[in-house]
């Protein structure tokens, strides 16, 4: 079924002036249509579609009101009421380099939403000639959610330099406890850039949540783009979380042509790409694994063949008692979830436990309020998909 609703721009203010108390524990949206139940390890989990409609969906965070942001590759960011029901979208997004993987991806809502109403969007920034290909690169935009749309957008990181292609733009974000923001960048297939701190490609970038930089990043006496760097040898980052119980982030990267990876970056640490992989180049030339080069920090878990994870939230829920802890992965090429168990004291132990078949390429995944897991789909019509225990 189709779960679109339009809004007039008064329907549409009164919406974004819903008061954004904490959130309720919910039943499942009214407008839910039921796709399939699928047998996993908590059991047989329902899966039903709460929202389609949506051109290439990449991003879903929950408002404190227990609506949810979610971004449209093309440019677009809409509000997806409890009921599953879609705002028109939103004023004041960026413009977009909407080309190859560009577009506007990631969407994070503050932690202090509630009091200042901050959300960030990263996105593939344009630069000179995009209209004909040219260049681009991530951008971090900070801003406020207005009764009309975004209000104060503002670019807080970019991309240095902006390069011409249309691939590994990265752009997760993740949140950490001691209030810094984490933002994620591909190395745009230009392999050599990721080893090299003069430059933004491949890294995972470390910013106060007003963009300024960090004085304890570990590169911050190297001045420039460095003083941003937390890791760099990474390749393309499309899912990053942080562990609640530890603190620490975790990411999960697309390798070559296999060799994708599940890592918890640390500070100044170099993960190899393009000089080790455990992976092969798309012409079958190989590449150094690992272990070879012991300067280089190996993944915790390695896939061959490949997941493609995009997207990654670590379950805290009562849904499903099993899975507290546990980091849920969403595969594109995987075609569901991957669910790891972290042993969640700041160490490494990490071990993939099961996978969850969904049948769609999943984008992003994110928990609810409700508790219920959220995956949105890649597609022409991307959908949100709702998995809560079957009754």
């Amino acid at each position: 079924m189709r779960s679109t609703l339009t809004l007039s721009a008064a329907s549409l203010l009164t919406a974004l002036a819903i008061p954004l108390a904490p959130a309720l524990a919910q039943s499942q949206p009214g407008n839910a249509a039921a796709v399939k139940t699928v047998r996993t390890s908590a059991g047989p989990v329902a899966v039903s579609r709460v929202a389609d409609g949506l051109e290439r969906p990449w991003g879903i965070d929950f408002l404190p009101d227990g609506r949810a942001l979610v971004t449209e590759k093309p440019g677009r960011l809409r509000i997806m009421a409890r009921d599953g029901s879609l705002s028109s979208p939103l004023a004041g997004t960026p413009k977009v380099f909407n080309q190859g993987q560009g577009g506007l991806m990631d969407v994070a809502v503050d932690p202090d939403f509630a009091r200042n109403r901050t959300i960030y969007l990263a996105y593939a920034e344009p630069g000179e000639g995009s209209g004909g290909g040219g260049t681009a690169g991530t951008a971090l935009g900070r801003g406020t959610l207005g009764e009309r749309g975004i209000e104060d957008l503002h670019v807080i990181f970019r991309q240095s330099p902006k390069v011409d292609g249309g691939n590994h733009f990265g752009t997760r974000i993740a949140f950490a406890p001691d209030g810094h923001i984490f933002l994620t960048l591909g190395e745009r297939y230009k392999f050599d850039p990721a080893q090299h701190r003069d430059n933004a490609l491949g890294k995972v970038i470390r910013l106060n949540r007003d963009g300024s930089l960090p004085k304890d990043n570990p590169f911050a006496g190297e001045g420039g783009t460095a003083g941003a760097i937390w890791s760099y040898g990474h390749r393309n980052i499309e899912a990053a979380a942080i562990d609640p119980r530890s603190g620490s982030l975790w990411i999960a990267e697309m390798g070559p042509m296999g060799g994708d990876e599940l890592n918890r970056p640390e500070a100044g640490k170099n993960y190899g790409w393009p000089l080790v992989s455990w992976g092969k180049h798309y012409d079958g030339r190989d590449i150094p694994d690992p272990p070879t080069r012991k300067e280089f920090t190996d993944a915790v878990i390695h896939w061959t063949p490949v997941i493609s994870p995009s997207g990654m939230v670590f379950y805290t829920g009562g849904l499903f008692r099993d899975w507290q802890g546990s980091a849920l992965i969403g595969g594109l090429s995987a075609k569901g979830l991957v669910r790891v168990a972290i042993d969640g004291t700041g160490g490494t132990g990490a071990k993939e436990v099961e996978r969850i078949p969904l049948d769609a390429r999943i984008r992003d995944v994110a928990q609810g309020p409700d508790d219920a897991l959220y995956v949105i789909t890649d597609a022409a019509d991307g959908a949100v998909l709702r998995l809560a225990p079957a009754k």
